[in-house]
């Protein structure tokens, strides 16, 4: 009696063993791992372009509203137009295109906030009267001094900073306005008088994306002859 023939079917039937199992489990195991490691490391990197982003377009919106504030500058009768004490810049600026709605006192400064040290800008409420003027004046270089509550409500913080410093351009050629070169020429002329530049210099900390020294130039936009 012969040996019965082996069945191609079952031999070929033949299924996994354990240990080709756990090398396949361990395989799809380390490719997952991988998959996630390399999809974190995706969210991290747009998490910090995206911080990037919005510190820099921060400061460009402060450098911007800067800017603005000193190209609406207004010199009104007994009044000062502009005004730098060392600690805070103040500004007499329209309000609005219709004289009728009065102006506003913009005061700039950096100060202490919850451990940092930002770039600040403090706004008044509209004025009409040399009276209200005044008062929102003397606000602003309380508020740059001393903040109460209230008067942080009327603040915006820009950007940290570890210094700032403004230079007048005045007889051509930039000094501090503390000094006897940057201040007004006439003493009669000196609460209305507007320099013909104002240099913003400030150093932002690390890690500012534009951490170090940051130097912003303004000309009176009616300055005869070009910019400073």
């Amino acid at each position: 009696m012969g040996l019965p023939a082996s069945n191609p079917r079952r031999r070929h039937a033949r299924g996994f063993t354990l240990i080709e199992l756990l090398v396949a489990v361990s395989i799809m195991a380390l490719m997952t791992v991988m998959g996630w490691r390399a999809l974190d490391g995706m969210v991290q990197a747009a998490g910090h372009t995206r911080t990037h982003t919005d510190a820099v377009l921060t400061l460009e919106a402060g450098l911007a509203q800067w800017g603005a504030d000193l190209d609406a500058l207004i010199e009104l009768p007994h009044t000062t137009a502009i005004d730098w004490d060392g600690r805070a810049l103040r500004v007499t600026r329209r309000h609005s295109a219709d004289p009728g709605e009065g102006v506003l006192v913009v005061a700039w400064s950096r100060g202490a906030r919850e451990g940092a040290d930002p770039w600040l800008r403090w706004q008044s409420a509209p004025v009409r009267s040399r009276a209200d003027w005044q008062n929102a004046w003397d606000n602003a270089a309380q508020w740059a001094q001393s903040p109460s509550d209230l008067a942080r409500q009327q603040e915006v913080a820009i950007v940290p900073l570890t210094q700032w410093q403004v230079y007048f351009f005045r007889g051509g050629a930039w000094s501090n306005p503390l000094s006897s070169a940057g201040s007004a020429a006439a003493p009669d002329a000196s609460l209305t008088a507007v320099p013909d530049g104002v240099r913003l210099v400030m150093v932002a900390p690390a890690p500012h994306p534009l951490a170090g020294r940051i130097t912003r130039d303004w000309a009176r936009p009616t300055l005869a002859g070009g910019t400073p």
